[in-house]
């Protein structure tokens, strides 16, 4: 079984600024071309489990204005990772001392106050929990942070305790990736 992650089109957001859990919308014709691409290649009756965030759910409207036979579900554990008090902030003006935190405890810590690395993998692992169970072929329309998580749990990977080994690919903005699903066994620490 696979799972099938769709990107969000580009956010209108300056560049460098930390934007998680920000509700910001996506460019709307970057939006419908990415829907025009990546509509024709989704299963027939597909569900599209489905971020929140309005960047996510616009594509996966314009989708199913494409595709009128997909279902959309909106599922708040597909929403990027809430990086608190940073979030709308340039990253270039984060103190050093807050990532240098982060970084020696990337597992636990909560960067900005509100999710920890931690309590991402724990809702996105329930995600992929339930997808394994209730959909045979899942379509997630979500962010770059989810689609690194998936990318982990599909390697088997279920912690990781350095910044270092953070996946750094992540397909870019309207784009999609295809994930193969299995059960998450013994947890695994990352390389």
């Amino acid at each position: 079984m696979n799972l099938l992650l769709l990107r969000h089109a580009q956010p209108l957001v300056a560049p460098g600024v930390c934007y998680g859990a920000l509700d910001v919308p996506a460019d709307l014709a970057a939006t419908q071309q990415a829907a025009q691409t990546l509509a024709p290649g989704l299963p027939p009756g597909a569900r599209l489990w489905v971020s929140p965030l309005q960047r996510c759910e616009l594509l996966a409207q314009t989708i199913k204005g494409l595709r009128p036979d997909v279902t959309c579900i909106t599922d708040a554990r597909l929403a990027e990772i809430n990086f608190g008090c940073y979030e709308g902030q340039p990253w270039a003006d984060i103190p050093v001392a807050a990532f240098e935190t982060w970084t020696a405890d990337f597992w636990q810590h909560r960067f900005g106050g509100m999710e920890s690395l931690a309590d991402v993998m724990a809702r996105v692992s329930s995600a992929w929990r339930d997808a394994l169970l209730a959909d045979p072929a899942p379509v997630w329309v979500t962010h770059a942070g989810v689609i690194r998580v998936a990318s982990l749990l599909a390697q088997g990977v279920q912690r990781i305790d350095r910044a270092q080994d953070w996946p750094q690919a992540a397909p870019a903005y309207g784009q999609s990736l295809v994930l193969p699903m299995h059960s998450q066994g013994e947890q695994r620490p990352g390389a």
